[in-house]
């Protein structure tokens, strides 16, 4: 193996890294911003209110993130109205129908999480807010939101390394993430194993990032509480 060719075109592999993050990190604060909303309407007592999250959910959590790429991507472009609407300047760029569809995927699963986290708060803390008065409104601003953070801390965090990877699909639709940068690499120096080895070890390297930063946010915002468990859905 000859990983001269590694040295010289590791400055390109940082490239693709480099749009990788930026990958996640929009379509992980965007996802976060649309889960909450979902994971509250998904734990309403009218189940009117639940359905639609329901729905939401089970799509994008059964069927597969590269179908909801293409979904995006090469399914906008078939309809007149979308190619003639503002939104097409969007919906035309590889990034931002990746961010799209990675935003939508995330949001199902991360809602999931946040629903978990928040029916995982012992039922005496509920009652004790209203005990004091507190309305609906203050008791999720002050107390439910904040202690569901805590506790969401550990499946979130494996939902953003899953996310890190599942980015590597980002190349089907030509875009040059880090997956698509090697595969690129590849192409013109025909050294699979030492181009994917290395993109393989800056992936790593990624996520021993994320972990150590989610273990030292974890450790400060629950050193006054106890473990609580929330399970993690499948990525399927």
């Amino acid at each position: 193996m000859d990983f001269s060719v590694v040295i010289s075109y590791f400055p390109r592999l940082l490239d693709g890294a480099w749009v990788t993050m930026q990958l996640v990190l929009l379509s992980i604060v965007l996802g976060a911003i649309l889960a909450l909303p979902v994971a509250l309407a998904r734990i309403s007592a009218s189940p009117w209110v639940r359905a639609f999250p329901f729905l939401y959910i089970f799509f994008f959590r059964g069927t597969p993130l590269l179908v909801q790429i293409f979904l995006v991507y090469y399914g906008a472009s078939q309809f007149e109205v979308v190619k003639e609407s503002i939104f097409w300047p969007i919906l035309r760029e590889p990034f931002w129908c990746a961010i799209i569809a990675f935003t939508l995927n995330t949001s199902a699963y991360t809602a999931e999480i946040f629903r978990g986290a928040i029916q995982a708060i012992p039922v005496g803390e509920v009652e004790a807010c209203k005990v004091v008065g507190m309305t609906k409104v203050q008791m999720y601003r002050r107390i439910l939101l904040p202690r569901a953070f805590g506790i969401v801390l550990p499946a979130y965090g494996n939902e953003i390394i899953l996310m890190l990877k599942c980015s590597a699909l980002a190349s089907t639709i030509t875009l040059l993430d880090l997956t698509g940068m090697a595969r690129t690499i590849i192409a013109r120096t025909y050294t699979p194993i030492e181009i994917f080895l290395a993109a393989g070890v800056i992936y790593l390297v990624i996520s021993m990032a994320i972990i150590a930063i989610f273990k030292q946010v974890e450790k400060r915002q629950n050193r006054y509480l106890g473990p609580i468990t929330v399970k993690v859905p499948d990525k399927g």
